[in-house]
């Protein structure tokens, strides 16, 4: 039987590039968001080496779609996005 819940994904791109220029503090803050809204069963994150778009990083995809130049301010607009996605 299918799962009632819809499972949200994230990819947060973990090669060099966009590791060093943020996305080291955005997968923490991922992490964190997740953990203290109980979001832990519905939201997957996965890594990946390199998303080939390094010039436009830090990136992430969610559900497939890409998102670019992610800084803790454009995070901090996504996040909630993430909660209602997942529900």
């Amino acid at each position: 039987m299918a799962c009632d819940k819809h499972v949200v994904e994230v990819v947060v791109c973990l090669g060099s590039s966009c590791f060093a220029r943020g996305n080291s503090q955005n997968l923490a803050a991922i992490e964190a968001y997740l953990q203290n809204h109980g979001l832990g069963d519905s939201v997957r994150v996965m890594g990946c080496l390199c998303q080939d778009e390094c010039k436009l990083g830090p990136n992430l995809t969610v559900h497939g779609e890409h998102l670019h130049e992610m800084t803790a301010a454009k995070l901090r607009k996504i996040l909630p996005l993430l909660s209602a996605e997942a529900r």
